[in-house]
């Protein structure tokens, strides 16, 4: 049997060969170590961006105050190259972090000065998806509701917590949605700051000796489907959470006000065509 491609690489079939081999799948360097490490790090990202853009977002959608921040910082984000800022971060801020003791097998012992530019740099790419439906879906409130509820006596922060979080739901989980996925597909890039773990892990190494059939082309191949396959399942996950903590009311008037405002959008296009 051919083991080499053309290219001197491993055979694609090769990567159903390591899927089949146990053990890929167990031990320090196994996939399923791995990708619980990949699970730990989304979590701890997420949960941490969901805290500051979520309160951030309601206080601007309520206030109407620093919009034009949020549009920046949406722009901005988009602008930034992921790995180059990793790197700079590593160099600026981890030799003044000095903590060499570990949290078990997720942060080993040394690896927080190099774990901490990691998380900054995917909480600033978690925090404006959030940022933006937050602040997307209290701002489609319709006023009059708004005042309604302060009417009927609520406090502001009644009618933040009360009225506009639970209307704007639909949104926020979609931005919650949306920055899960972005931050599990660039997680792959910590893999470059050193005894970060992560399914990136495999790529990364892998990458130093391509023609091995364990750790080279074949694990990068797997660990990719791998982060795919557990990219997928988070996101049917969440939304399977959607449907059970979101009225179906407020999710068909959240799509109603998306089709509305494509609509318009669409309808303020062909406007223009037609005066041209």
């Amino acid at each position: 049997m051919n083991l080499v491609a053309d290219n001197g690489l491993p055979g694609l079939h090769r990567v159903g060969i390591w899927f089949n081999d146990p053990a890929n799948w167990w031990g320090p360097t196994g996939l399923i170590t791995y990708a619980s490490e990949h699970l730990g790090y989304t979590l701890a990202v997420v949960c941490a961006a969901t805290l500051i853009a979520v309160p951030l977002g309601l206080v601007i959608g309520h206030t109407g105050r620093g919009t034009i921040w949020v549009a920046g910082l949406t722009n901005a984000s988009r602008a930034v190259p992921t790995l180059g800022l990793l790197i700079l971060l590593i160099v600026a801020v981890s030799p003044h972090i000095h903590i060499e003791r570990g949290l078990g097998r997720v942060v080993p012992a040394g690896s927080v000065p190099y774990i901490v530019p990691v998380l900054l740099v995917l909480i600033l790419i978690a925090v404006p998806p959030l940022l933006t439906s937050t602040y997307a879906g209290v701002r489609s409130l319709d006023p009059l509701i708004r005042e309604a509820a302060a009417g009927s006596g609520m406090t502001p922060l009644q009618v933040v917590l009360k009225v506009e979080l639970p209307c704007a739901a639909p949104l926020v989980i979609a931005g919650l949605r949306s920055a899960t996925l972005q931050v599990m597909a660039t997680l792959t890039v910590a893999a470059y700051a050193p005894l970060v773990g992560g399914l990136g892990r495999l790529i990364v190494d892998g990458h130093q000796n391509l023609a091995d059939l364990r750790y080279g082309y074949p694990a990068m191949v797997a660990a990719g489907i791998s982060v795919a396959v557990l990219a997928f399942a988070v996101d049917l996950l969440l939304q399977a959470a959607q449907r059970l903590i979101v009225s179906p009311g407020l999710t068909l008037a959240a799509g109603a006000r998306r089709h509305a405002v494509g609509a318009k959008a669409h309808s303020a296009a062909r406007g223009t065509g037609a005066a041209e």
